[in-house]
């Protein structure tokens, strides 16, 4: 990445592939179901797409784990299914079982999809209220899922342990899958360029079920889509970092890292640090890689964990977070004694 002028905010630089003295800290699902002034908040404005629709409350959202824990990041409040929203699937979500997409892509025509690009527009508003009232020092990530997995669930309708409904359909019509896939590209593309130029520092690609495809799909159907992604943004925003997280990818993140662009690698919780600082490339920040079950555990458990990251890390960029998304049972506590341990 070319020479910029360094930041007031320790974790864009970190990004930028700096080694700070101090290691920046965020929580993928920072905003959340573990916070009581959510709870609040989400019992007040009643379902999640319409919180997330709400730009006043999807903004008050993104800020209150800043407001309470002073994280280094701040990520937006929204769903990566926005983006199959905006395309002309019907999106809802049931209580207790997460979202449904309809049509199901599987049964249906991509072209039977009317598009819907004014959906983007209350996420940007979003990002416009949340850029104005944060400090200097706080770096603020938009997000996209990436094209897989945003695939898994269009051609599905919901989500799935293996997604073996979309494997199948990738196999069966190579052709109509790659067609979907490349409208994700591009949808994907609009829409996080749509959040830079509303006031975000860094974007994070979602990978959630990269972890289920051979090595031969994983180049085809992460590999590609996500390397498209990051040059069509570094086209026009050559100097804004870009975090790639392939959930599951084990070994093949090696390829991932070599071949996206990405300017950071996300880490999940089953990736051994000692392998990650060995074998991925020594100049890239590494993001991780807590396992979200050791943070709800505390104790021991929490303190061995993080000093053993922090330990393999120190000799590199390195930006301290989860292995996957807080889970909603976690004390408050621990994510103060979390914090703690990070920044003694």
């Amino acid at each position: 990445m070319p020479d910029v002028i360094e930041s007031p905010k320790l974790l864009l630089n970190t990004l930028r592939g700096k080694k700070q003295t101090q290691t920046p800290v965020w929580l993928m699902r920072q905003a959340g179901r573990y916070l009581p002034e959510y709870r609040e908040l989400r019992s007040q404005k009643g379902g999640f797409l319409e919180l997330c629709y709400d730009p006043e409350c999807a903004a008050e959202v993104t800020i209150q784990p800043i407001r309470r824990f002073g994280f280094d990041g701040a990520i937006l409040f929204s769903d990566i299914l926005i983006v199959p929203h905006a395309m002309g699937q019907d999106l809802w979500f049931e209580a207790g079982e997460g979202p449904r997409l309809a049509p199901r892509l599987v049964d249906a025509a991509l072209t039977s999809l009317e598009s819907a690009p004014a959906r983007f527009e209350a996420i940007y508003a979003t990002v416009r209220n949340v850029a104005s009232q944060l400090e200097d020092k706080t770096t603020f990530m938009g997000f996209a899922g990436s094209p897989w997995t945003v695939a898994t669930y269009m051609t599905h309708g919901q989500g799935s342990k293996d997604q073996a409904v979309t494997r199948r359909y990738a196999y069966q019509d190579e052709a109509a899958f790659a067609e979907l896939i490349r409208a994700i590209i591009d949808h994907s593309v609009t829409y996080l360029l749509g959040q830079i130029d509303a006031g975000v520092d860094a974007i994070q690609l979602f990978d959630s079920w990269a972890g289920t495809l051979s090595p031969a799909q994983f180049e085809k159907w992460v590999i590609a889509p996500n390397a498209e992604i990051i040059a069509r943004i570094k086209a026009v925003h050559p100097d804004l970092p870009i975090i790639g997280f392939p959930k599951g990818a084990g070994a093949k993140l090696v390829a991932y890292a070599r071949e996206t662009g990405a300017d950071a690698i996300g880490l999940d919780e089953t990736v051994d640090p000692f392998w990650a600082h060995d074998n991925l490339p020594a100049d890239i920040p590494l993001q991780g890689n807590l396992d979200p079950l050791a943070l709800i555990a505390g104790g021991e458990a929490l303190e061995n964990s993080v000093r053993h990251i922090l330990q393999v890390f120190e000799d590199r960029p390195h930006i301290f977070n989860l292995g996957h998304g807080i889970l909603p049972d976690t004390p408050i506590e621990h994510v103060e004694k979390l914090l703690t341990l990070v920044r003694q």
